[in-house]
């Protein structure tokens, strides 16, 4: 049995800048669950976590026996362990179109906020990154004027994925037209002053906007 599964309180190996980490950690911040955060810089994976995850990423969940270490699954996994609030909608359309939301951010805004958090490569395809980000994001804006919350009326997982990367846009160098963005700024400002993402912020991120 390894050192990781021999814990017998829930703990959480995240990395203190990733948005995927970030994003778990918005969940267990929204669900008031207690876990230990274990911070894992510059990719040095303690050979202990490596012996249950395969793919020796972050951030990983290791729950008494079960090690999970995709950052969705951990989420759904979260969502459904702990069913207060719930952070899924109830019926399946809704629960499906939150899941086909979550791919979209994934695909269209995840990978660009990757290349640049890394800031490795050429700088044309960084300069390609942050202009398709940045312009997906702008075009996107007006849905934010229809719901409170992103496409939802409720705090959702899925507000959970798109924070973190609106979070580091700063760090990333995007800046956006307030103008023709209020609807989205104002959600940033109701999301960046929510009590469980202020206690999800790592001291690094915390500098991010600084």
């Amino acid at each position: 049995m390894s050192a990781v599964t021999k814990r017998t309180s829930m703990t959480l190996f995240s990395d203190p800048r990733d948005h995927y980490s970030h994003r778990v950690r918005m969940v267990l911040a929204e669900k008031g669950v207690t876990v230990d955060i274990v911070d894992v810089v510059g990719g040095k994976i303690p050979e202990d976590l490596a012996e249950v995850n395969p793919y020796n990423t972050l951030p990983t969940l290791a729950d008494r026996d079960l090690v999970l270490y995709e950052s969705n699954v951990i989420m759904e996994y979260l969502d459904e362990r702990f069913p207060h609030p719930p952070l899924l909608p109830v019926y399946p359309v809704q629960r499906a179109l939150s899941r086909l939301w979550i791919t979209r951010v994934e695909k269209e805004w995840s990978s660009k906020l990757d290349l640049l958090m890394l800031g490795k490569g050429r700088e044309a395809a960084l300069t390609k990154a942050r202009k398709e980000l940045r312009e997906s994001i702008i075009a996107i804006a007006p849905i934010f004027a229809e719901k409170p919350f992103f496409m939802n009326d409720e705090f959702s997982l899925v507000d959970c994925c798109v924070a973190p990367i609106l979070w580091r846009l700063k760090e990333v160098g995007i800046t956006l037209p307030e103008k023709s963005t209020r609807p989205l700024f104002k959600y940033m400002h109701m999301i960046f002053e929510r009590d469980a993402f202020r206690q999800s912020l790592t001291e690094a991120e915390m500098e991010m906007q600084e």
